[in-house]
């Protein structure tokens, strides 16, 4: 039996039906990244990502959902294959949307679902790449059907918001941009409809760090998270600044209407809060990234014990570059 080509750049695109967590992609995804070096785009296509089609903030948690579930996928056979440092992006595009011969350069084969009928307007570049079709997977379940006002499981508490907010910040140290960095960056993009705001702790604040002297400099944190963001949604402005408190712009922009934290950072979002109502600045809609929280599984249980394997990680990451490194001296 031949073994699979392994490509240094891959790309995978797929149709989704509705905003049920696509399971039926599970084989596709993991043989994508198992035949992938360094960066497999994934980008999934659907009417629902139209600007306007749906309310941004009514489809949280399915979105978050989506990304959290094939960014899992991914990355888990990414590392299983001691390839951590792959890059794995995921792009949500309208279905009619055109994409530019430059988000698919230096891509060597096309990975789609069998029967997948792809309507979006793609580099005539593309055709000349190997395209690997693979089944839906036949042990998936079909999700349920598209509902015209929103998703199906989107938190009820979220019906009350506008649809996007003009202008949300979100922060972080960013170091060796990984999967759980871009949900919480995307999730920003996706509620924001001007601008998003990303504060990146400066260096100062890093010297506790484990393996500090592996930790990316603040110019190089800052140049991934523009890159990815331009990628993910080039028709927003992003102010990626570095900050040096829990505040940053927070602390003083009046015009900030939405804050996307993640569970391991509420304690900085009830500081905002308490520091802004302090300065007489405007309250902040926190929006949390919790596919697994204490009150609500938003994920199944195949999927939860799947993303508990997988170290989405900046500390993981800086260990495992050491220990090669390590590996490599004692060669």
């Amino acid at each position: 039996m031949s073994t699979p080509p392994l490509y240094t750049n891959s790309l995978l695109f797929a149709r989704l039906p509705n905003l049920s967590t696509p399971h039926f992609l599970s084989t596709l995804i993991s043989d994508a990244a198992a035949s992938t070096k360094e960066r497999l785009l994934i980008i999934l296509f659907s009417p629902l990502f139209k600007n306007g089609a749906i309310s941004h903030t009514e489809s949280w948690d399915a979105v978050q959902c989506i990304l959290t579930f094939v960014y899992v996928q991914a990355t888990k056979i990414a590392q299983d294959a001691d390839r951590v440092l792959m890059d794995v992006d995921v792009l949500l595009k309208a279905s009619d949307e055109e994409i530019g011969e430059d988000v698919l350069a230096e891509m060597e084969a096309v990975y789609l679902v069998q029967g997948d009928l792809i309507t979006a307007h793609l580099p005539p570049s593309l055709g000349s790449l190997p395209h690997i079709y693979l089944p839906r997977d036949p042990f998936s379940h079909p999700g349920s059907p598209v509902v015209s006002n929103g998703t199906d499981n989107a938190t009820h508490n979220h019906k009350s918001y506008p649809p996007t907010y003009p202008v949300v910040a979100l922060g972080g140290t960013f170091d060796h941009l990984h999967a759980g960095h871009k949900i919480l960056l995307s999730m920003g993009a996706w509620i924001a409809s001007e601008k998003l705001i990303a504060g990146v702790t400066d260096d100062a604040l890093l010297g506790s760090k484990s393996n500090k002297d592996l930790l990316q400099p603040l110019p190089v944190r800052i140049s991934r998270i523009l890159q990815f963001l331009r990628l993910f949604n080039p028709h927003i402005h992003y102010d990626v600044v570095p900050i040096n408190d829990v505040y940053g712009p927070t602390g003083w922009d009046p015009n900030v209407q939405g804050l996307v934290v993640s569970k391991e950072t509420l304690g900085g979002a009830a500081a905002i809060a308490k520091h802004r109502e302090a300065h007489s600045l405007p309250a902040l809609q926190t929006f949390v990234i919790d596919v697994i929280s204490s009150s609500d599984a938003k994920l199944e249980h195949d999927d939860i014990e799947m993303l508990k394997q997988t170290k989405m990680s900046s500390t993981f990451i800086r260990e495992w570059i050491a220990a090669k490194k390590r590996s490599e001296g004692n060669q």
